[in-house]
């Protein structure tokens, strides 16, 4: 994939790191796509019930994945030789705490459920299901070694094998006009199958995963590391899906709603991700050369999510209604309203995504830690505030306050202000100016 030439960029370098983002573009339009039928199938009840458990469970998964795979990759690049102690101590360390969380998830909905004023029809066993597919994401320690390799291809390649299987399954399911528990069932069978690819794709690279072990002291260093950014991902996940839980109390068709805006919405979040992980080994390797290289690597990054999500939050704002029609016939009315707003959640959510791997490559994890619990506290109260009030409408106010807050939030710490107004030029175009009347 060739991006255009952006000054300031090693273009080379940086096509390299992304030349496999046309094929994990694939993967997410399909993923879209599938879910469009699932969305129409089920209808905003039963979608807003499956997508309540999906986001009740996605918490509960932030603490399963213990926030290792940005620690899993500094550790293999500063200890190659200890590749199998790494890989195999974080493989177990995820497995037992995403054990863990299948009966604590429906615990927790199963009381939920008996405390709501709006309970619904008992969803235990779906969310019991669901946590389970998350248990199989334990496995996505082998993407982190890919990424640590800068192989992330090898991963893109079973990851789209898998999509196109799961959507194949999916689409007979709804053909044949099964129910609800089947779709779940499918989510598992998701999770099985990507887990298998990553182990069929690692052993053929010439490695053997029987030869991983798990040494207890390496597991206290990764999770001394790591602690602040376990409460980190649980805070993103929060101001990200407590707005889904929160919405319940509204009713199942009020949940589904905005579920189809809101999917939308986050559809291109992998673009960031994307591009943030592939460039994270450059920018690591920048620092420790040249630093002056390195903040200029961020500012161009900064404006390179700004370049990307700006037209695209434009056209989204002016088109929403339309484009919720088309994809969704007249089963979510008022969906439009909702995408307008929240689509430009993803402004700072690029942003965030960004200036999160300065603050991991300078050791400041408790300020990504406090950032994003700020954006989370933000969206709860919020939501507390406007979901009563405008339902859906008030839910996508709230996300989008919440990301701006936890995104710039850099901007309070003396030591992190220079990124953030580094953000505030690329969001307002001042560096893109200066670029121009330079040339």
């Amino acid at each position: 994939m060739k991006l255009p030439a952006i000054k300031g960029f090693d273009e080379e370098a940086f096509n390299k790191y992304l030349k496999n983002t046309g094929w994990l573009m694939f993967g997410k339009v399909l993923s879209l796509i599938v879910g469009l039928f699932i969305a129409r199938y089920l209808g905003p009840d039963l979608f807003g019930d499956l997508n309540f458990g999906l986001s009740l469970v996605a918490i509960l998964a932030a603490i399963g994945a213990l926030g290792l795979d940005t620690f899993i990759i500094r550790e293999i690049i500063k200890e190659p030789a200890k590749r199998d102690e790494i890989l195999g101590t974080s493989l177990w360390l995820r497995l037992i705490t995403n054990a863990a969380a299948i009966p604590i998830a429906m615990a927790i909905y199963y009381i939920s459920h008996k405390i709501s004023k709006n309970p619904g029809e008992p969803l235990t066993i779906m969310v019991g299901l669901l946590a389970l597919a998350s248990f199989f994401k334990s496995f996505n320690v082998i993407d982190a070694y890919f990424q640590s390799q800068v192989q992330s291809k090898y991963v893109v390649q079973v990851q789209n094998i898998c999509l196109i299987i799961s959507a194949v399954v999916k689409l007979i399911l709804i053909y044949l006009g099964l129910p609800l528990i089947y779709i779940v069932l499918a989510l598992v069978f998701d999770g099985f199958i990507l887990a298998l690819g990553l182990v069929i794709i690692y052993q053929k690279r010439g490695f053997n995963i029987f030869r991983w072990n798990f040494n207890p002291d390496r597991a206290k260093s990764l999770l001394k590391q790591s602690s602040p950014l376990i409460l980190s991902a649980v805070m993103v996940s929060i101001y990200m899906k407590i707005d889904v839980v929160m919405l319940k109390e509204a009713g199942s068709k009020a949940v589904g709603i905005y579920s189809a805006a809101a999917n939308l919405s986050e559809a291109w979040y992998f673009i960031p991700v994307a591009i943030v992980t592939s460039v994270f080994p450059a920018l690591i390797n920048a620092r420790k050369t040249d630093i002056e290289r390195y903040h200029k690597r961020l500012g161009n990054l900064y404006d390179l999510l700004v370049y990307i999500c700006l037209p695209v939050g434009i056209f989204i704002s002016f088109t929403a209604d339309f484009i919720i029609h088309l994809l969704y016939s007249n089963k979510f009315e008022g969906a439009g309203a909702m995408l307008s707003i929240h689509i430009w959640s993803g402004v700072f959510v690029f942003l965030g995504s960004a200036s999160s791997q300065y603050l991991i490559a300078e050791g400041y994890t408790k300020i990504a830690f406090y950032r994003t619990a700020a954006g989370a506290l933000v969206n709860i109260l919020l939501n507390l505030w406007l979901i009563p009030k405008y339902a859906g409408i008030g839910a996508s106010i709230a996300t989008l306050i919440a990301c701006f807050i936890s995104t710039f939030f850099i901007l309070l710490i003396p030591k992190t202000r220079q990124q953030g107004i580094m953000m505030l030029k690329s969001l307002f175009l001042i560096t893109a100016f200066q670029k121009i009347f330079k040339r």
